[in-house]
């Protein structure tokens, strides 16, 4: 697997990771605003959706599952995740890639077993900072730029509102008859219009994790 494919599952997953923030590692292409995003004008109805959908996020502690991750060419990966905010979050491909990705709180870790390679990116600096905060936020970093109801639920569509950078995430979320809802799915196109999307198979909230779970290094991959 090259850097650049390596680049792309993170951005895929990461970027996308459950909150809006996936242009912070797209790459070129200035948006035609001058300054910051202006969100639109919302009704009551939508505003309520994104705020829910924020309370629904801030909510979330520890959860788990399985992943399908489909890219823009249509090649799938699947695989298991696990959830435990704030500051840790864990990816594992299944084979034949095997690739895992770890935030440990501090940095955002990965490791593909073929080739023997161990990266590190600090979290504060990948778009996973934003999910797996304390507070979750939707109108500082982010700014969503559309809210779209269905039969099932609803998806919420968001930019980048600092870096003007092409690209966005639409957040897919399930909502019961009771009102509780459940993020489904993300897809994030990036600059190039190259859209990348990640089906949650199984979600499961709760969940006693050993807290070596979210611990990956370099010395570690070489036992």
């Amino acid at each position: 697997m090259t850097d650049l494919h390596r680049r792309f599952l993170l951005t895929g997953l990461t970027a996308a990771a459950l909150t809006a923030a996936v242009p912070a590692l797209a790459q070129g292409g200035k948006n035609s605003f001058g300054g910051l995003i202006t969100p639109p004008t919302f009704n009551a109805a939508d505003k309520g959706r994104i705020d829910k959908a924020t309370q629904y996020l801030q909510a979330l502690t520890t959860a788990q599952g399985r992943f399908e991750q489909t890219d823009f060419r249509g090649r799938k990966t699947l695989g298991n995740w696990y959830l435990s905010r704030p500051g840790k979050i864990r990816f594992e491909y299944d084979a034949p890639y095997s690739l895992l990705i770890v935030a440990d709180g501090q940095k955002v870790k990965m490791w593909d077993p073929r080739l023997k390679s161990f990266d590190e990116y600090p979290l504060g600096e990948t778009p996973l900072s934003l999910f797996l905060s304390r507070q979750i936020r939707l109108d500082q970093n982010v700014v969503v730029t559309q809210v779209k109801s269905s039969a099932l639920g609803f998806t919420l569509s968001a930019r980048d509102r600092r870096k003007q950078v092409e690209g966005h995430i639409a957040l897919v979320f399930d909502q019961a008859g009771n009102g509780n809802l459940t993020l489904r799915e993300w897809t994030v196109t990036d600059a190039q219009g190259k859209a990348t999307r990640v089906h949650l198979t199984s979600f499961n909230r709760g969940g006693g994790f050993k807290s070596d779970l979210f611990v990956l290094s370099k010395s570690q991959m070489k036992k």
